[in-house]
Formats: structure tokens, C-alpha cells, sequence
């Protein structure tokens, strides 16, 4: 066998057509970084008497999945790169069995919104990541000449709000901004993803003099679930359709917004293809593994927008996932410095909004998961296979399959850990999971066949081996 060539072998590897792992040999070639061929059975390292002992992987009992992608994550470098970069960022993902991240177009400084920023971003990028990256691009006002020649220079798709943002280099849009962007996207094979919140109140960011800025009620009462409604209202029956330009609602978290998505699926499903308009969904780990009603008096690191919301308000998010209402999910990872997050006062209202995720999601999800009956295949569907569709790279990533990237991580399904700010690899060590005990354990990450994070010994002798996409 040629000297690039590695194996992969366990008594559990969770192929695409199997519902449960199976016994299997995966067979790797570095140079290109792909799988080149899946036999059936674990083998042993006898049968590949030419191969290094380190190009055999023995997986054992634990479980070979493929590696996850995040399509939805902010590593905010360059410009902000105190509050995370891509070192940093693509580490924590690495850590938590994460291979792919696609990279929001804000809160980066300047924001991907033109070719000349896509490349300032992309140079930033250079020999700094761990995983692959991939880029979305952003549509704010006035930048709708911009947008095709960003698809042409590989962006995924393109993100807007309908809300302020809270960066004032990424303005929100209104509709007739939406209608002329979705016009300079005409013909063109992707996707159009919306912040969906539309806020028809006042000054609704601050909190009425009686209302106490440090209690999450007061900010959950600020951004009700009626904001989501009328922007999905919005975004469904008024922005122009296209088969070519599909609509997606990033980190949806409002249940009442469940039932219009599911009928307009419904009833798109039974149009021709070629009139058809299609709309994906996603939600967060944190909205599925956490809820208001236990997040204590002061402490802004629960803050996101939208907000967590009830228990009741979960079930039905989780309801809505297994149905196939929502298509995925992913972390919306959005840190910041600890001064902005206002820690030292308490004060939820005025703290930047973003919950820090990275390396955490996969156990999070499965954690919370197995109290529902959630199987690994779920998970797999929901942030590799589903993700890496929505981000234009379903030929390369999501699955352990002959000429896929061989993206592939090693995870014990058992092993518990308790969430400590010292373990934590992204930047500003804020997290609302800090001090949850834990379910399932990545082992080891590689990435085209590569070892980019051990459990134990981290990164120690490893080297970043990400690509940009």
C-alpha cells in the first residue's frame, strides 16, 4: 500500500445507510485527504502488515461518526478578534468532534459584504484554522451589486437581519431591500438566510423604569415570541419566491412560529419542482437544552437572541426536529469580552447577546437527547448531514462514504464530564454550561485523515490542518 494511506476500523461505525453503527473498515488516502474505500468488519491491524502502527486507528467499542458541521458560528477575526479568531474558534470546534464551520458574515470588522472583505477575511483565515472553513457572505442595505460576484468567489449563501443587529457595520433590512436582493440573486443556485425578528414596538430594548434590568424575565418580556411570528409572516408571504434561491430561518426559537412553517412546507411539497419554493429551519443547542425558567437572577451569560424560552416552549422545538420541521441544528456561536457581557453587574438587558458553544454541542445534544429517544443517526441528520446540505457541501462532508472527506471522529457515548471554564478551548471561557455534568466524550478528531484533537492531550503535537472552502 502506498505510505498515505491510513485505516480506520471499529466495531461501531455509523455508516449512511445504517440506522445503528456497524462493523467496518475505513480506508483513507492522505494525500487527497478522502475516503477511498469501506469494507465491511472491523479488521485488525494483521491485515495491513505494511501499514505504520499510526496509520492503523482502532476505534474498539466507541463509535466512528462523521465529523460535524457548524453552519452557523461567528469567529469574528478580523477586527474583533479579542472576542474569538480563528485559532481559537476552530480549536473549540475541533474539540467538540466539529470539522466544518461556516463562518457568519459579522461580527468581523469589516463584515463579509463585499469580494474586497471576503478576501480580507480569507487572509485573515490563512494557517490559523483547525477545521475547514466555508463563508457566508451578507446582505445589508445597498450592497445587492455585491452579492452574485460573492457566490462566484465561493461564498455559501448570504445572511441578513430584520432586526438591528448590534454592530453597526451590519445594518438590518426592510423589505424592499429583501425584494431587490433576492432580484440581483435571480438564477442562482443559493441560499438567502434571515435573523428572523421583526420588532413593530418602541424602544424596545429598554426596559421600562419598574422592570429590573438583572432578571432574564425583563429580557425575555423584551423580544417575545410575537417578533419571530411577524418576521416568518414576513419572510413567507411577501419576499419574492425562487426554486433556484432557497429561504432559510437561522436559530429559531419561538414554538408559535412552528405551525406556519410546517404548513408551508406542506403545501410547497405538492407544487412542481419547478415552482416550488424551499424553505430549511434551524435551531441551537441552547434552545433545546436550556430554558428560562431555571436561568438565575444576573447572569448575562444566558443571554441570546432570540431568547431561551420556556419548557413548554422546548418540547415543542424538540417535537418539531424529530417531525422534520426543523432541519438542523447548530450552535450559533457568538462570543464576546467579559466587559461587554456585564458580568460584574449583573445587568442582562445592556449585555451583549451571544451564547459561547463550541466544543460542547454534540455532547449537549446528546445528553439532552437520550432523555427523548434521540438515537446517534438523529444527531448525525441534524449537524452533518442536514448542515453540510445547507451549506452547499453535502458532496464532501456529513458522511463517511467513498469519496467524501474522511472527516471522521472517535466518540464514547458513556464517558460523563462535568463542564469546567478551564476545558473550555474558545476564547472569552463565558458559558452558560459551566458546572453541567455531561454524556459522551470526543475522543479524537481528525480531519482529511488527520489527527487535529486528542481527549487528554488536546493539541500538543498537532498542527492546524484546515482548509478554507
Amino acid at each position: 500500500m502506498p505510505p498515505t494511506t491510513r485505516i480506520f476500523s471499529g466495531r461501531n461505525v455509523l455508516l449512511p445507510d445504517n440506522p445503528q453503527p456497524v462493523p467496518a473498515t475505513v480506508e483513507v488516502d492522505l494525500s487527497s485527504g478522502k475516503i477511498i474505500s469501506i469494507s465491511p468488519g472491523a479488521r485488525s491491524k494483521d491485515s495491513y502488515p505494511d501499514i505504520a502502527a499510526e496509520d492503523f486507528i482502532d476505534a474498539g467499542d466507541h463509535i466512528i461518526i462523521p465529523g460535524l458541521v457548524d453552519a452557523h458560528v461567528h469567529l469574528n477575526e478580523p477586527g474583533r478578534t479579542d472576542w474569538e479568531g480563528f485559532w481559537t474558534g476552530t480549536r473549540a470546534a475541533a474539540s467538540g468532534g466539529i470539522t466544518t464551520v461556516v463562518d457568519m458574515p459579522l461580527n468581523s470588522i469589516p463584515p463579509t459584504t463585499t469580494i474586497d472583505n471576503l478576501q480580507i477575511k480569507r487572509s485573515a483565515a490563512l494557517d490559523q484554522c483547525w477545521t475547514d472553513v466555508a463563508f457566508w457572505g451578507g446582505v445589508i442595505p445597498g450592497n445587492q451589486a455585491h452579492l452574485k460576484p460573492l457566490v462566484q468567489a465561493g461564498v455559501k449563501g448570504f445572511k441578513c437581519f430584520l432586526i438591528e443587529s448590534g454592530v453597526d457595520e451590519f445594518p438590518c433590512v426592510d423589505e424592499q431591500d429583501l425584494v431587490k436582493a433576492v432580484g440581483a440573486l435571480e438564477g442562482t443556485p443559493t441560499v438567502l438566510s434571515f435573523h428572523a425578528e421583526l420588532d413593530k414596538s418602541p424602544s424596545s430594548n429598554t426596559p421600562p423604569k419598574s422592570k429590573d434590568p438583572t432578571l432574564y424575565s425583563t429580557f425575555l418580556e423584551s423580544r417575545p415570541e410575537s417578533f419571530e411570528v411577524d418576521a416568518l409572516l414576513l419572510i413567507l408571504n411577501r419576499i419574492p419566491s425562487s426554486p433556484t434561491l432557497r429561504k432559510h430561518i437561522v436559530h429559531l426559537s419561538a414554538a408559535s412560529s412552528i405551525p406556519y412553517i410546517r404548513t408551508y412546507k406542506q403545501a410547497q411539497s405538492k407544487l412542481p419542482p419547478n415552482i416550488r419554493s424551499t424553505v430549511t429551519v434551524e435551531t441551537c443547542f441552547h434552545y433545546l437544552c436550556l430554558i428560562s425558567d431555571t436561568i438565575p437572577h444576573g447572569h448575562p451569560q444566558f443571554k441570546c437572541c432570540p431568547p431561551i424560552r420556556s419548557e413548554a416552549n422546548r418540547s415543542l422545538l424538540w417535537e418539531a426536529l424529530l417531525d422534520g420541521t426543523i432541519d438542523m441544528v447548530v450552535s450559533d456561536h457568538s462570543p464576546c469580552v467579559a466587559e461587554l457581557k456585564k458580568m460584574d453587574e449583573g445587568d442582562i438587558m445592556s449585555a451583549w447577546g451571544g451564547i459561547s458553544t463550541l466544543g460542547l454541542g454534540l455532547s449537549l445534544l446528546w445528553t439532552e437527547g437520550n432523555k427523548r429517544g434521540v438515537e446517534l443517526r438523529d444527531i448525525v441528520s441534524w449537524c452533518c448531514e442536514s448542515t453540510a446540505k445547507h451549506a452547499g457541501l453535502e458532496e464532501r462532508k456529513g458522511k463517511i462514504e467513498v469519496g467524501m472527506d474522511a472527516d471522521l471522529v472517535i466518540w464514547d457515548p458513556k464517558e460523563t464530564f462535568t463542564v469546567t471554564k478551564e476545558a473550555l478551548n474558545f476564547k472569552n471561557k463565558l458559558s452558560p454550561y459551566e458546572g453541567l455534568k455531561l454524556t459522551g466524550v470526543v475522543k479524537k478528531t481528525f480531519l482529511g485523515g488527520r489527527l487535529v484533537y486528542q481527549d487528554g492531550t488536546g493539541f500538543d503535537g498537532l498542527s492546524p490542518a484546515g482548509k478554507l472552502l
